[in-house]
């Protein structure tokens, strides 16, 4: 679930707030423990059909702030030690998608939009297009978001068997990729009344093959629906002026208590007490996180004397590196592999610059907590790092970071050099990071895109089904 989960968990939040009835639904994998979260069964024996005979389900009802969760349980199907990757994994979100449809009837709830995520329920569009489109369900518009557009849900023929898709067959749309296998992902950029991503930029650039992951064309296709929207972040989970992880708190408008917090957590992690920038890496140790750059311009950056924080955890080879520089530079680098929240938190309130130099980044959550805390970005111009970080103009006093193009060693050392000579200037940069802290990087702002969004969706999906009344 992940990122998934805190993005809809916090879109959901918001859009209740603003008066919307808001409604999750997820398998309820072995993690969600019955007792612990207080589940209710709502729907008991539900028949989900899956292939040749229906499957028995029930329906879990919990709360998430007060906010309907419902969890499809099917234990043969996902009482398991993790929640993906068996081979049966187009039998169990097949079947999850069928059963979202199918328990909408027992519990009497007939949304205007499902909205949903990723190739898990993307063929959820294709269902209500072919099996429910006479029926009671059929005004229900249908909106996908793309997190991950490498993970697609890729299956032969005999998953349109278990979906009761056969009859109709391949999509035969003339797209490779969608013509010759059951691609769950394409089918919903396909049936979907509107598809997003999590930034403009990262809709533009998964219509190129370099970033189309094989689906370009088919986005390409759809490109009257697509859109882009930038995630936000709860202020309640990251505010600076009462967040419980920090020693000191301050804000935009009393910004001052943010050098304590740096003063703690160099002591915390042993880092010598010196009037130089304090830069951070907060990420996933992968070379898509733009860390065979920072490899290669270490050397350089670590001649400017500017001290580094590292937290995070993935590849060995990266997170050798970190300790190994953390040993032989004592007091100006420091390394924690591993994640710790609470010293997440810390290192966002304490550090003056976070390192975001990543080869691709659909929307993004590193850079707008550090926003939000007055830890100025320095970021690769890609996906939602573009969208959301403007380079610092000092002329025009404009932008709230810092930001490179090419995706080259040299180009981040730039920047990381500008970000130090500005630093200099402490006038200025107070004024950049007062200016960081202003944006407004919220889901509020968020939310009103989103419910654009499922407006454009139900418009589609009553001139789609209009046109179809016609044809018929």
């Amino acid at each position: 679930m992940g990122g998934i989960a805190d993005v809809a968990a916090s879109l959901s939040k918001e859009l209740r707030r603003l008066g919307h009835d808001v409604r999750a639904v997820l398998p309820r994998y072995r993690q969600i423990d019955i007792a612990q979260h207080g589940l209710v069964p709502v729907v008991r024996g539900l028949q989900v059909p899956l292939g040749t005979q229906p499957v028995e389900a029930t329906i879990y009802e919990g709360r998430i702030n007060d906010m309907p969760v419902y969890f499809v349980d099917c234990p043969p199907l996902f009482d398991r030690d993790s929640m993906y990757g068996f081979g049966d994994d187009d039998a169990r979100f097949i079947f999850f998608a069928r059963a979202l449809l199918e328990m909408l009837g027992p519990l009497d709830f007939r949304p205007d939009v499902i909205h949903l995520h990723d190739w898990q329920g993307a063929l959820v569009p294709n269902l209500l297009d072919r099996l429910y489109a006479d029926g009671p369900l059929s005004d229900i518009a249908t909106a996908l978001t793309i997190h991950n557009l490498s993970a697609q849900g890729v299956y032969g023929f005999g998953a349109l068997t278990l979906a009761g898709l056969e009859k109709w067959g391949l999509m035969r749309v003339g797209i490779p990729g969608l013509d010759d296998v059951v691609n769950l992902l394409g089918r919903g950029i396909h049936f979907a009344d509107v598809v997003n991503t999590v930034s403009e930029r990262y809709a533009a650039e998964i219509q190129r093959p370099e970033f189309g992951e094989g689906l370009d064309e088919v986005l390409r296709a759809n490109v009257h629906k697509l859109y882009g929207i930038v995630n936000g972040i709860d202020y309640e989970q990251f505010d600076p002026g009462r967040d419980p992880y920090i020693p000191h708190h301050y804000s935009a408008t009393a910004p001052e208590a943010k050098a304590l917090d740096r003063a703690e957590l160099r002591t915390e992690l042993g880092l010598e007490r010196v009037d130089r920038p304090l830069c951070a890496i907060v990420s996933r140790f992968y070379d898509v996180k733009g860390l065979d750059l920072v490899e290669q311009a270490l050397p350089a950056i670590l001649g400017l004397g500017l001290q580094i924080v590292v937290i995070g955890t993935g590849d060995r080879r990266y997170e050798d590196l970190f300790r190994r520089v953390a040993s032989e530079k004592p007091g100006t680098v420091a390394a924690v592999i591993g994640f710790d929240p609470a010293l997440a938190q810390r290192i966002y309130a304490g550090a003056d610059m976070l390192w975001m130099p990543s080869r691709f980044e659909p929307c993004g959550l590193a850079q707008l907590i550090a926003l939000r805390y007055g830890t100025v970005p320095i970021v690769r111009a890609t996906g939602g790092l573009a969208d959301t970080i403007k380079d610092f103009d000092p002329v025009a006093s404009m932008g709230n970071g810092f930001s490179f193009e090419a995706y080259d060693p040299w180009q981040f050392f730039a920047a990381v050099v500008r970000a130090w000579e500005t630093y200099r200037h402490h006038s200025v940069w107070s004024w950049l990071v007062r200016r960081a802290m202003s944006e407004d990087v919220s889901w509020s702002r968020s939310a009103q895109k989103y419910l654009q969004l499922y407006r454009s969706a139900i418009a589609n999906h009553r001139e789609r089904r209009g046109i179809a009344a016609l044809e018929g």
